[in-house]
């Protein structure tokens, strides 16, 4: 389990920011071809031609298991000529686990049974070699080799199956060093502090900001991966990372958040954000909100409400309308003094008094916190 906006959340509820985030990162041949140099053995990496990997389509991670794993299959040349192939597993729970090696071996028999299914007629089939990346808070202790997992006497390792696999440790590494590519760093760096307490993550937060402000490209998927997985961040804190890193586009950022938010598949922030709503004992109309946040057909007033950063004009006036319903649905009849004043209001003030809204316990609240 892992704790999430005062919530505990079973790792299923947080694996797909993981999972999206590694394969964004591994999207460019550049990034991954990085990632393979720094970090296999220098005997494999000499022995690689100079032309970026190629990505293998597909995933080899069973359906069940992918809470928990993803993976990445590259092609790449040596300077043989031959073809050499690289799995690459991503491990994202919470702790170290003992089966990463079955887990490795499943994926490459999957691929090299999909490559005898293409060409029956094979006679040998592509050398394959895996990385492992580990971005648990516990530090790796596991032997990184296959045999480790099989119970038998020492004399009959010479003659049993085995392979070793790097493993990447992302915690004990120091943030700067991760790696020496921008992108690469500050990929690894979000999935580094993705599982760690909310002291370590806020203390790390600038220092990804600025990795991000070398590698601005990866500005949305960091971000969204950061609402899902670092604790308590706020719409503050999102403003203060794209003004750092984009600032022209800070209006446009937020939109395509918006944007997330108001699609079929909302992220699991949004979810989560939703469900916290529901852990407790809450009034009625915190429910109401939270349900509605859940639902696939949303009412036009949340739709509206949600929409409100995209839009570039008559903003004033909705947030105001929408304070204005948030405040009935929570107190009932609003007086007309408060509708007057919300009307009469600038747009910040509005949004600060819509913010107050969710902890007032009376109308007068709401203008006097």
């Amino acid at each position: 389990m892992v704790r999430q906006s005062g919530m505990l959340l079973p790792m299923s509820e947080i694996s797909q920011p993981h999972d999206r985030l590694f394969k964004a990162l591994l999207s460019t041949p550049e990034t991954a071809g990085a990632l393979l140099r720094e970090y296999l053995p220098h005997e494999v990496v000499r022995l690689l031609a100079p032309e970026p990997p190629q990505l293998v389509e597909g995933s080899f991670v069973e359906e069940n298991l992918r809470p928990y794993y993803s993976d990445r299959l590259f092609e790449v040349k040596t300077i043989s000529g031959r073809s050499i192939c690289f799995y690459v597993l991503i491990e994202h729970k919470s702790f170290e686990d003992g089966k990463a090696g079955w887990q490795i071996f499943r994926g490459i028999s999957a691929f090299l049974e999909q490559k005898a299914r293409e060409n029956e007629k094979w006679r040998q089939l592509p050398a394959v070699l895996a990385l492992l990346v580990y971005n648990g808070a516990q530090e790796w202790r596991i032997p990184n080799e296959f045999l480790a997992l099989v119970d038998a006497d020492e004399v009959l390792h010479p003659w049993l199956l085995n392979f070793r696999f790097p493993v990447v440790d992302l915690g004990p590494i120091p943030d700067r060093k991760l790696s020496g590519h921008a992108r690469l760093r500050v990929g690894l760096m979000a999935l580094k502090y993705g599982t760690r307490d909310l002291k370590a993550q806020m203390a790390a937060l600038d220092r990804i900001v600025d990795a991000l402000i070398e590698a601005p490209e990866l500005l949305l998927p960091v971000l969204l991966y950061l609402l899902t997985t670092f604790h308590h961040m706020n719409e503050e804190q999102v403003r203060q990372v794209v003004r750092r890193v984009k600032p022209e586009e800070e209006s446009a950022m937020m939109s395509e958040f918006a944007r997330k938010i108001l699609s079929k598949d909302r992220p699991e922030w949004v979810v989560a954000v939703a469900r916290e709503m529901l852990s407790k004992d809450r009034p009625e109309w915190v429910v109401a909100v939270a349900r509605e946040m859940l639902s696939e057909d949303r009412p036009e007033w949340m739709v509206a409400m949600m929409r409100q950063e995209g839009r570039q004009e008559g903003r004033q006036e909705e947030a105001a309308s929408m304070l204005l319903k948030l405040m009935r649905r929570k107190f009932g009849q609003t007086p007309d003094w408060a509708i007057e004043k919300v009307s009469s209001a600038g747009l910040e003030l509005i949004e600060t008094w819509g913010e107050n809204v969710l902890f007032a316990n009376s109308v007068d609240e709401v203008f006097a916190l």
